[in-house]
């Protein structure tokens, strides 16, 4: 008689929503999707389209070829510039060389691009919070002209800066940030500057905060959280932090094989998101991951619904 096999130990799922692709994210494949189509194969991009591995290796397979800079594209070719935005200078350069190229930006970057130019026109000096290095934040600087922008990554770098007239000043943010750590850098600033314009409206996108709400409603009843995502997503990298922060160990994982088990040895509750360049593919390979070691009971907790989608640029709706 054999033994009959060991009842699997029993794991509860609190499954994050909203999670995963955002309207931007979304919108920038379907660019490169659809250039593929009405052009042809190859279609070159600039910059990972998104930050995830997993989608950008589904394009490759399609067609596209993913390069840093705009002379690694070969002339006659289409480009597609991503979703994180690019300075004034890319888009210039891609016209002198007579390139079509496709802009990918998201239009809430776009957004902030648009503010930080009205900011420059009206002659304040803008604050711009967000990370050192990040595409975006590249893009954004590369929108005004030199020394009319100062970035501020820190509360200790919005105590330490001195402005050359703290009458004309603005501040905006990158939109992929923490809520919370903006919102302590921008409470300084607005101590310290009391007549600094501030943004109409929030600049962080609302994908970013629903995630970030979202994380905060599930991290306290869980022993450990998981985000899908990747490493240079900086979205996805604050929802790690607003778990910890919530006091439970969170970690960032770009696909199931990436789960540690004995990581989760002592977890009877684990909490699960996924970035906003992360797709639900991957949320269910996980999912499906643990389930062979694990009797996962699934629970979703939504604290917000999302329905924003975004237009194509012309000329591809109809490809």
């Amino acid at each position: 008689m054999t033994d009959a096999p060991a009842a699997l130990p029993p794991m509860t799922l609190l499954i994050a929503a909203p999670r995963g692709f955002c309207a931007g994210v979304d919108r920038a494949i379907i660019i490169v999707e659809k250039a593929i189509e009405k052009y042809g194969a190859p279609v070159y991009v600039r910059h990972e389209i998104v930050h995830n591995k997993f989608v950008v290796d589904g394009l490759k397979a399609k067609g596209a070829i993913f390069v840093e800079s705009l002379d690694q594209v070969p002339d006659g070719v289409p480009v597609v510039f991503s979703a994180h935005g690019v300075p004034k200078a890319v888009p210039a350069k891609a016209e002198e060389r007579g390139l079509d190229y496709l802009d990918a930006t998201c239009p809430l970057v776009s957004k902030v691009h648009r503010q930080a130019e009205r900011q420059v026109d009206a002659g304040r000096h803008i604050l711009f919070i967000g990370h050192k290095g990040h595409p975006e934040v590249i893009g954004t600087f590369g929108q005004v002209p030199d020394g009319t922008m100062t970035l501020i990554e820190t509360v200790e770098d919005a105590e330490a800066f001195t402005p050359a007239d703290p009458a004309n000043l603005s501040f905006l943010t990158q939109t992929t940030l923490s809520v919370d750590d903006t919102a302590a850098i921008v409470a300084t600033l607005l101590r310290r500057f009391p007549a600094i314009h501030a943004p109409k409206g929030e600049d962080i996108c609302y994908a970013t905060s629903n995630r970030q709400t979202a994380v905060k409603a599930i991290a306290g009843k869980c022993d450990a959280v998981y985000v899908i995502g990747a490493p240079n997503s900086s979205n996805s990298l604050r929802l790690v932090e607003v778990a910890e922060r919530e006091g439970t160990p969170a970690r960032l994982i770009q696909r199931a094989a990436d789960i540690d088990f004995d990581w989760l040895k002592d977890v009877k509750t684990l909490g699960l998101t996924a970035g906003a360049s992360a797709p639900e593919i991957l949320v269910r390979e996980v999912v499906d991951r643990i389930g062979e070691r694990f009797a996962i009971s699934e629970q979703q907790v939504e604290t917000a619904q999302e329905h924003i989608a975004f237009k194509l640029p012309r000329g591809l709706e109809t490809a």
